[in-house]
């Protein structure tokens, strides 16, 4: 939230504190891989997503980098791991409450990231 001063400006104290957040926030979902994990999640909420399954659908991406992903959102409370009572033990996935709000977010990213394709596309014509 903006503080704005009497000018009608914000103060610097609220422009660093918007920087720190924006360095949280990258911190939290950047990279290549986070944003893709969640939306993929979202669009199969009523399916078992396990590992194996998720490595497979979602195109380039390693065992190793899965993993590493999937605990770091884990560990932000925006994906949450249920292991099921099967042999061998297998582990489902599925998106949390608190992870539908990062949502709005990826569909922001996602239009603007369309919106600049179509732009280069159109300068490099031109």
């Amino acid at each position: 939230m903006a503080i704005i001063n009497d000018k009608g400006t914000k103060t610097e104290a609220t422009c660093a504190q918007e920087r720190l957040a924006i360095l949280d926030t990258l911190d939290v979902l950047g990279g290549k891989w986070r944003l893709n994990i969640m939306r993929y999640l979202n669009g199969r909420m009523n399916e078992n997503n396990t590992f194996k399954k998720m490595q497979r659908e979602i195109e380039n991406i390693s065992a190793k980098m899965l993993t590493k992903e999937l605990q770091e959102l884990e560990m932000n409370g925006l994906v949450c791991r249920t292991p099921q009572d099967t042999r061998p033990i297998t582990v489902s996935y599925a998106i949390t409450e608190y992870g539908k709000t990062v949502l709005p977010l990826t569909e922001s990213i996602a239009q603007w990231g369309l919106d600049h394709r179509t732009k280069i596309k159109e300068e490099t014509k031109s």
